[in-house]
């Protein structure tokens, strides 16, 4: 507020004196000290603030009094931009600027000399430092006797952040608090002009217009740049000159504002790949629908689903599986159309939405695409990675009116894709639907199977060519369905992995397969069980303490049971899996790898790992005079490594023979066995005694167990 004009006796003391002053020279031809002499003897105290550097830089006797200090040097030495809050310093700096236009305010101000309150009225005005600074001039007019509540207002609309204005009813600026001026934006002069929106504006003026109060979220221009503040307006009075005003408040949201639409991508997106989600998906769909029916235009959707991704997260763990999403995100992304609508649902699943019309000649032209461009070899942490889609197409409204009947046949034409052998298209038909039952019924029973212990574990002999004797069996799963009878693994074991039913399969084949061990152990027959951990078993933290319990059981010798785990499960560096098979090691567990040859690992790599028998697979023994090349180099490389070696498969006397010759250490396969119940393999027992025959070709009691 501009100073007005006092007739107290303390006023015409200090016009007085400036005037004296004045009479002679200015501060700025024989200095500030002389000039400000002029004032050391009035009544009224007065004192000259160093705003830069936060000081009192002159004051007369009467301000010493106030400032509650003996001497100017004293008070000179207190440093108070310590002592200053970040708005009293923000108003100071405004005042400073200010002053250069020759202004002057008359304010209610509290200060604190050795930090006792003293309320007063002050004017202070502008004084031109020797080096040409701007200082503050400063007039106490009187102690004021307020009320506490007006003293505490008067602090809080100097200190609070809430931006405080008053304009004319038309516009123009009245005042403006300290925060309101920190964030004023100087090229705005009438108070339509800080709004982005000139449409904001208006619904504020029509609500002030129709109520006398406003409110509303809008952008407005600042120092800043542009903020979201939250306005909030009422008619009011100028306390000054009795004129209507506009009182108004606002307060800046702009990082609630930002957390909100972060939180609303979030929402909607994949926060891995940044592809819209399921939800987006479901939002947007009706409005889709809606347009094709006006149009009556077709929609394809496509689902997809990576062949295979879990191996490469098993083997080379989910980082680099998160890489490989994100790269398929951003291919898709690319053999896309502008106005095709890309969503990953989860995992490695994705959706693509074909939005102009899609006739199936299109559709397969775009399913063609996506594979062409998925198939490209991918390179993540110097991993050439080989990844190919599945992929199930629906038809709106063909194959359904609604995203959920879509979706669920699309699911099912990739189903129909992945049992045709995968990296093809699909399109939805009637009959997938009867498949889709009956594998529910299928996965239904599976789920009694485990309850109701309806499994059963048959043996296949592994036999030593050096003692000409069984010296271990393979355990291996078989379910006694109550309607279809014995079923192998390969009817339920891949529904078994993707239900997660095969976490407690497989916890109930170690335990039975150690019991089995131990029965036999006890019995004088002493062999090694080997069990195969599938992928999501060994990545379960329910196996580690599974077989704790099987290492702990009273009177099992944990060095005869051989866990096998895939090749592919130990693809890359990963140190987890190191830890984890050292862990097993330790305990005591044999680990093996099984089918070895047909997957990815190198020397450097087995080196790593507490690997004791390696177990070829039987593609590399089934044809020798194709592999026998690579057979004998995998058994050159476990002699290296000191591993025991397994070759799967043996089916005939030729086989055996080369295995022999090229010095394999054991041998399983149905020219000794097919896999036999418990029971039915006690004989091997009686009859695998290496001293009674020295040739091990004649020791095969096949057809004995042909006709069991």
């Amino acid at each position: 507020m501009r100073a007005d004009d006092t007739d107290t006796k303390s006023m015409n003391s200090l016009r007085a004196a400036r005037s004296y002053a004045d009479q002679g020279s200015g501060p700025g031809d024989t200095g500030i000290a002389q000039y400000l002499s002029c004032f050391e003897r009035i009544i009224m105290p007065v004192w000259v603030f160093d705003i830069d550097l936060g000081r009192v830089h002159w004051a007369n006797e009467a301000a010493l009094k106030i400032w509650r200090t003996g001497s100017l040097a004293e008070l000179r030495e207190r440093d108070m931009s310590g002592e200053m809050s970040p708005t009293v310093a923000q108003r100071l700096k405004q005042y400073q600027e200010d002053f250069k236009d020759n202004s002057s305010f008359t304010e209610l101000w509290t200060l604190y000399p050795n930090g006792e309150p003293a309320t007063m009225r002050c004017i202070f005005s502008g004084i031109e430092l020797d080096d040409g600074r701007m200082a503050m001039f400063c007039q106490a007019l009187e102690e004021h006797a307020e009320t506490p509540e007006t003293l505490r207002s008067a602090q809080a609309l100097m200190h609070t952040t809430v931006m405080i204005s008053l304009y004319t009813p038309q516009g123009a600026q009245v005042y403006h608090n300290p925060a309101a001026r920190a964030v004023k934006c100087t090229d705005c002069h009438l108070l339509s002009d800080q709004f982005v929106q000139r449409a904001d504006f208006d619904a504020l003026h029509r609500m002030l217009k129709l109520d006398g109060l406003a409110s509303i979220v809008a952008q407005v221009k600042t120092a800043q740049g542009i903020r979201w503040h939250e306005i909030n307006a009422r008619e009011s009075r100028d306390a000054v000159t009795g004129s209507p005003a506009i009182l108004i408040s606002e307060v800046d949201i702009s990082d609630l504002k930002e957390t909100e639409q972060t939180a609303n991508f979030l929402a909607l997106h994949d926060v891995l790949t940044g592809l819209p989600n399921r939800t987006y998906l479901q939002r947007i769909i009706a409005q889709k629908f809606a347009a094709a029916e006006a149009l009556d235009r077709k929609l394809g959707l496509l689902f997809i689903d990576l062949d295979h991704f879990k191996r490469i997260n098993d083997s080379l763990g989910h980082a680099v599986g998160d890489k490989l999403l994100i790269e398929v995100a951003q291919r898709l992304k690319q053999s896309s159309r502008p106005n095709d609508i890309i969503v990953r649902l989860g995992g490695d699943e994705f959706v693509v939405l074909l939005d102009d019309g899609s006739e199936r000649s299109l559709i397969t032209n775009m399913a063609d695409r996506i594979q062409d461009v998925l198939c490209d070899p991918i390179m993540i942490n110097n991993h050439e990675l080989r990844i190919s889609p599945s992929i199930g197409i629906s038809v709106f409204p063909d194959d359904g009116n609604n995203l959920d009947v879509l979706m669920q046949n699309a699911d099912l034409a990739m189903y129909e894709a992945k049992d045709g052998g995968r990296n093809r298209h699909c399109f939805f038909a009637s009959h997938m639907k009867e498949r889709a039952e009956t594998r529910m019924a299928m996965e239904s029973s599976l789920r009694h199977a485990v309850d109701n212990g309806e499994f059963e574990l048959f043996y296949q002999p592994q036999v030593s060519f050096a003692e000409n004797k069984v010296v271990g069996a393979e355990a291996l799963l078989r379910w006694q369905h109550p309607t279809r009878g014995l079923l192998g693994p390969g009817e339920f074991i891949g529904l078994a992995e993707e239900s997660g039913l095969i976490e407690p399969i497989g916890e109930w084949v170690i335990l039975e397969a150690a019991r089995q061990q131990s029965e036999w152990q006890a019995d004088g027959n002493d062999i090694t069980v080997s069990v195969n951990l599938s992928p999501r078993q060994f990545r379960s933290p329910a196996l580690i303490p599974t077989i704790e319990k099987v290492a702990l059981a009273e009177g099992f010798d944990p060095s005869r049971l051989d866990l096998e785990i895939t090749e592919s499960m130990l693809m890359g560096d990963n140190n987890e899996i190191v830890r984890e098979l050292q862990e097993i090691h330790d305990m005591g567990f044999n680990l093996a790898i099984d089918d070895f040859g047909t997957g990815y690992s190198n020397l450097s790599y087995l080196q790593r790992y507490p690997i004791s028998c390696l177990k070829i697979d039987r593609s590399f023994v089934m044809d020798l005079r194709k592999t026998s090349a690579i057979t004998e180099l995998i058994i050159s490389m476990c002699k290296i490594l000191d591993v025991s070696i397994v070759a799967e498969g043996v089916e005939n006397l030729h086989q055996l023979e080369w295995l022999k010759s090229k010095g394999c250490h054991k041998y399983q396969g149905y020219f000794f066995s097919k896999p036999v119940s418990a029971p039915d393999f006690l004989p091997f027992f009686d009859k695998t005694d290496g001293q009674k025959s020295g040739n091990v070709y004649e020791f095969q009691p096949r057809a004995t167990i042909a006709g069991s």
